[in-house]
């Protein structure tokens, strides 16, 4: 498998698991996402920006599992820079998905302000023992 297969790609929710903060304990939101055209980057975007939860947990512990459909992936999540390329390839993404923003068009204010984060998955096959 060379990436995340387009059907999982293409469903409308993902299921990130982090580590909290403080608890120790797995945590898991239900969150819009968007794959990357390379292998094994799942993007995601923070309308609350570093004060969101998830984000304060993956700051502390980057390792992250997200759950596409009937696969779980385990990663390692980072914040992407803002202003960088990758940066605006994350806003695209997720704007076009699950807002139909085309190229000429302006992104939305969710799109434009929202901070964007990286997730870099595992997508080698699993061996069975």
């Amino acid at each position: 498998m060379s990436g995340i297969p387009q059907t999982l790609a293409e469903l409308d929710f993902a299921n990130l698991t982090t580590t909290g903060r403080k608890s120790g304990l797995p945590r898991t939101i239900e969150i819009w996402f968007a794959v990357d055209g390379k292998p094994g980057t799942v993007y995601l975007l923070s309308g609350g920006r570093a004060q969101s939860d998830w984000v304060k947990n993956i700051t502390k512990e980057p390792s992250v599992s997200i759950e596409l459909g009937h696969r779980t992936f385990a990663g390692v999540a980072r914040i992407v820079e803002d202003g960088e390329e990758e940066d605006a390839r994350a806003r695209r993404l997720l704007a076009s998905k699950y807002q139909g923003w085309t190229e000429g068009k302006r992104l939305s204010g969710w799109a434009r302000t929202s901070l964007a984060v990286a997730i870099d998955v595992d997508v080698r096959p699993r061996r069975r023992p």
